[in-house]
């Protein structure tokens, strides 16, 4: 299977696509980046247009089981952060 895109790898397609450099790529990437974890951290979501939302969800306390053992195990409450794909990207990729 083909290994995916590294992160300088992207930075150049995008500066080539762009006509910018690739460090006002790189930082324009790390300000949509940190906008994005920030929001999501204040407002519980923040949607990428045309990729997806980012969304802090609460997680109900449940019972699980220890693979291992078989034994019943009461797993805690806690807010995870999930990514929902935008339809218009499944559209595009598959």
């Amino acid at each position: 299977m083909a290994k995916g895109m590294t992160k300088s790898q992207l930075y150049a397609a995008l500066a080539e696509k762009s006509g910018m450099s690739k460090k006002d790529v790189a930082n324009l990437w790390d300000v949509v980046v940190q906008t994005a974890y920030s929001e999501a951290k204040n407002s519980g979501e923040v949607t990428l247009p045309g990729l997806g939302k980012l969304q802090k969800k609460h997680r109900a306390a449940r019972m699980g089981r220890n693979p291992a053992t078989g034994q019943e195990i009461q797993i805690p409450a806690k807010t995870v952060l999930k990514f929902r794909v935008a339809k218009a990207a499944k559209d595009s990729v598959l």
